[in-house]
């Protein structure tokens, strides 16, 4: 497995999102190339990606780091983690997570949050697996209709 960070909109990355979004959600359109490219160029964001070799080198995950400075320190936030459903089970979300933490560590962060719903048993057994610990927290959500 290669894990590799993104750096430029390239078709291949549009097309693997295309593929992998809606194995996440089936809600929401993948993005456009125009909004992969504000992403992947943002300072904000860390884009990175798993090649499997047994598939000819084929993008077949993606994780989103987003680091941001804020008053009490730089926030680190891992974010849409997919792997495709043919390649599970091969240390792929873990290899990209694992990947994420240094990406995180060598900028400083001090943390590093996500979320996951409760029914992505498989992911969230490999986030504690890693060392993530659960937080008793409120999330709130405000939906702005967009």
């Amino acid at each position: 497995m290669h894990i590799e960070q993104i750096r430029k909109a390239t078709d291949e990355y549009v097309a693997a999102l295309a593929r992998l979004i809606p194995q996440l959600s089936t809600s929401v359109a993948p993005p456009t190339a125009e909004e992969v490219a504000e992403m992947v160029t943002s300072p904000a964001i860390v884009q990175l990606i798993a090649r499997d070799p047994e598939r000819g080198g084929q993008i077949v995950g993606t994780l989103t780091l987003a680091m941001f400075r804020i008053p009490t320190g730089l926030r680190a936030w891992i974010e849409d983690v997919i792997v495709d459903h043919e390649s599970r089970g091969k240390g792929i979300g873990e290899a990209l997570t694992q990947a994420a933490l240094e990406k995180a560590r060598e900028s400083g962060a001090r943390t590093v949050d996500l979320t996951s719903r409760p029914s992505r048993e498989a992911a969230n057994r490999l986030y504690q697996r890693v060392g993530f610990v659960r937080r008793e927290t409120n999330i709130y959500r405000y939906d702005l209709g967009g």
